[in-house]
Formats: structure tokens, sequence, C-alpha cells
């Protein structure tokens, strides 16, 4: 059983990652800005005012926690570089700090050219913030020295949506993971599935994998 954090658990995604880590024992307090609006997150769940851009927000959940689970967005372009470099930077201080699973943007797996899905002609204009975000989120963790140990999550860069829990998905690493009409689909519930499983069993430190069936 592992001590979780997880920030922005009042989210689509959060909420999943929650419930999903509860289920199996874990015990986990969910980080939000407003602690009052999460009364639908499952019983035994801790939930504290939280912020991954904060030092000392960092600093004082990091104490007996294992894994920090970072799964916030609505924010800003800047919003998740700033969390990345805060856990960056703060963890590395620390004897004993916990792990990082950062969930990310799909837009930033490779395409066969091996460019990035956002930097694609047409990519749409309403997700650039976010997903240009993520990728500098990305860029962090990847040039970040010694003292701290993370994972960056990306869904499928188009078909990733709420819907039913399977347990079953595929990994890979920096290109999406298709089946064999070329499609790349995975639900909120099994990447729930997928990161508390590499919560249990770390197959990726230091490293970005991805999910789909």
């Amino acid at each position: 059983m592992s001590n979780i954090v997880v920030f922005g658990a009042g989210g689509t995604a959060g909420s999943r990652i929650t419930a999903e880590a509860v289920e199996r024992g874990h015990r986990v307090t969910a980080a939000v800005r407003r602690p009052e609006a999460t009364s639908y997150l499952p019983a035994g769940v801790r939930t504290v005012t939280g912020d991954a851009t904060s030092a000392r927000s960092v600093r004082e959940l990091a104490e007996d926690t294992d894994v920090f689970v970072v799964a916030i967005g609505g924010g800003e372009r800047t919003l998740w570089r700033d969390a990345a470099q805060t856990l960056v930077n703060t963890l590395r201080e620390l004897p004993d700090p916990p792990r990082v699973i950062h969930i990310g943007g799909g837009a930033t797996l490779l395409t066969p050219k091996d460019t990035p899905f956002l930097e694609e002609p047409g990519f749409p204009d309403e997700y650039r913030d976010s997903a240009e975000g993520q990728a500098d989120a990305l860029a962090v963790y990847r040039s970040a020295a010694e003292g701290v140990t993370w994972t960056y999550v990306s869904p499928p860069p188009l078909e990733f949506h709420p819907g039913e829990r399977t347990g079953h998905y595929r990994t890979g690493t920096d290109h999406p993971v298709t089946d064999a009409q070329g499609r790349s689909v995975l639900t909120y519930e099994d990447l729930a599935v997928a990161i508390v499983d590499e919560i249990e069993s770390p197959r990726f430190p230091n490293a970005r994998f991805t999910a789909a069936y």
C-alpha cells in the first residue's frame, strides 16, 4: 500500500485516478484548490488545500508520501511548466522525496515523422496553449538533474474520453499505441488503471509512457 497525493483530484482524470487507487487499497490525499467541492470523491480520501506550483505546499505534502500524481488543468500555459519546475526544485532538496507521476498531453507524442502532434498543420488553436504548456513541463522533467524520480504519462492525442474501465491496455513511449486500424484510443478509466499500475510496479522511471488499446 502506498501513500499517494493527487494534485487535481477533483478533475476528470484526477478523480478517476483517486477512485482507482482507493479501490486497490492505497491511502489517497486529494490536493485541490477547493476542498469543499469534492464531496463526490470516495470515502476515506483525505482532502486538503494543495497547489503543485507552491513550494511550501509541495514540501508540506511530501512528508510520509510515496507518490505525487499531478493531474492539474484549466490554467494558463505556464501552469504545467511551473508545477514541474516547483516539484523538481523542491523535491531534490528532500532526503527521501516522493516519486512524481505527471499526467501530460497527448499532443506531445510524436507523429510518424517524429515531430510532435502539436506542430502539425491545422492543430486546433484552442488546444495550443495547453499542449505547449505540457511540452514545457516534459522538457523540465527531462532536463532534471539527479534527486527526483518522475514519470510523464501521455494519453492518446485524439481519442481519449470518459468511458468503460476494462483493465486492459498496451503501452508505448514517445509514439501513440495504435490498433490494426491505426487508431489510438483510451478511456480516462483505463488511464487511471495504467497509472496505478505504474505506482504499484514502476516500469518507466525518468521516462514518458503512453497507453491505448
